[in-house]
């Protein structure tokens, strides 16, 4: 039996009869191999009292192609065996127990990446931009930013010198988030100088910088730029951008409201998502299984890696 036959036969995050995120996880490699291509993964996994982050920066690096690869049935069925680790992972590979520390067992986990890559001060060669929802915000307020935002990237003529093809946006379980591609690798000071949002300039001068102020009044709620979420408040943040820094996958992620439910799954969108309105309520409503139903026609959305989005 395929990891296509077994999410056909039940739910896609109890393969077994217990909690397993592998399964999901597995089959949405194979569809995010290109735009994670060369990054690390990382998983952080819900406990009763803390989250852990299991990340190639302190542990063997893990890749999608071996996620994608080495995620099988068998592998599944070992996990769903109460037995010790060691009894449980005879005759699996080294790249399948390396999967399941990453991934614990009956336990749900989200599914990042090192954006790019690990470690600090590598190149770059794509600008993450989150769109920040804090729960006292409608959904709807969050796609409204979204698409003004991605608005005035497109019309910045400055953009179009710096990066290759369209924005690429993400909704992420509960808000969006938004991707440019660089036509070329850059340092971590062209990320300083363009895209950082630092707020204690007396005027703006990246172009992240620039299109908060100008979405301040273009919008009816109240939004600021940085790291800091805030009540009441929408936040633009590209701090995830440079290398050792983590995103959320755009396709598949769990969003997870604690250690034993979840209320949403990332999904790629083309650009004249944003311009519907209410499209939220069905965004909200997809589960991991119509994902999966799915998943070709959502995998067409992903840029490959390096290249900009050609979907509007």
């Amino acid at each position: 039996m395929s990891l296509e036959q077994m999410a056909k036969k039940g739910d896609i995050l109890k393969p077994f009869g217990e909690v397993d995120v592998l399964l999901l996880y597995g089959l949405v490699a194979k569809e995010l191999r290109g735009f994670l291509k060369g990054r690390e993964i990382a998983a952080r996994t819900w406990l009763p009292n803390r989250n852990i982050l299991k990340r190639g920066s302190y542990m063997e690096p893990l890749y999608v192609d071996e996620l994608a690869k080495n995620v099988t049935p068998d592998l599944l069925k070992a996990r769903s065996q109460r037995k010790e680790f060691v009894e449980k992972t005879k005759g699996l590979t080294p790249v399948q127990e390396k999967i399941w520390r990453y991934f614990l067992p009956a336990k749900l986990s989200d599914l990042f990446y090192a954006t790019n890559g690990e470690g600090k001060g590598k190149k770059i060669d794509r600008i993450f931009l989150d769109i920040d929802r804090p729960d006292d915000i409608k959904h709807e307020v969050a796609r409204e930013v979204a698409a003004q935002f991605v608005k005035l990237i497109r019309a910045d003529d400055i953009v179009g010198d710096l990066v290759a093809g369209e924005p690429f946006v993400a909704w992420t379980g509960s808000s969006f988030h938004v991707y440019l591609f660089l036509k070329d690798k850059q340092p971590k000071t062209f990320y300083d100088e363009y895209f950082q949002y630092t707020g204690d300039r007396p005027s703006p001068q990246t172009l992240t910088e620039k299109w908060v102020e100008k979405l301040k009044g273009m919008i009816s709620g109240k939004v600021i730029g940085g790291h800091e979420k805030r009540p009441g408040v929408m936040t633009i943040d590209p701090s995830q951008t440079p290398s050792g820094k983590l995103a959320r996958a755009p396709l598949g992620c769990l969003h997870i409201a604690d250690r034993k439910s979840v209320d949403g799954t990332s999904v790629p969108l083309t650009l004249d998502v944003l311009d519907q309105k209410g499209i939220t309520d069905e965004l909200r409503r997809l589960t991991p299984g119509d994902v999966i139903e799915d998943l070709k026609e959502l995998g067409k959305r992903l840029p490959r890696s390096g290249r900009g989005s050609t979907h509007r």
